[in-house]
């Protein structure tokens, strides 16, 4: 698989934490870097697929997470 640079500007302070989190973790920089990006444009994808089926689902009655959990339990 082709892969590609970035580069991205990080405030000191996020840069340490950045670092710690690599060295506890025994990964790289970018590893951790590249499953942040992952989790947050799912998280992004999610959030935006809820915000869109929202209509459909009030349509049918389920107005909060309980709704779906009690049913779908």
């Amino acid at each position: 698989m082709k892969t590609s640079a970035l580069t991205i500007r990080l405030d000191p302070e996020l840069e340490k934490r950045l670092e710690r989190a690599a060295q506890r973790s025994g990964r790289s920089r970018s590893d951790i870097v590249r499953e942040a990006l992952r989790r947050q444009l799912a998280s992004a994808q999610f959030d935006d697929l809820r915000k869109r089926m929202m209509p459909f689902a009030e349509a049918a009655g389920y107005l909060t997470d309980e709704d779906v959990f009690r049913d779908v339990s």
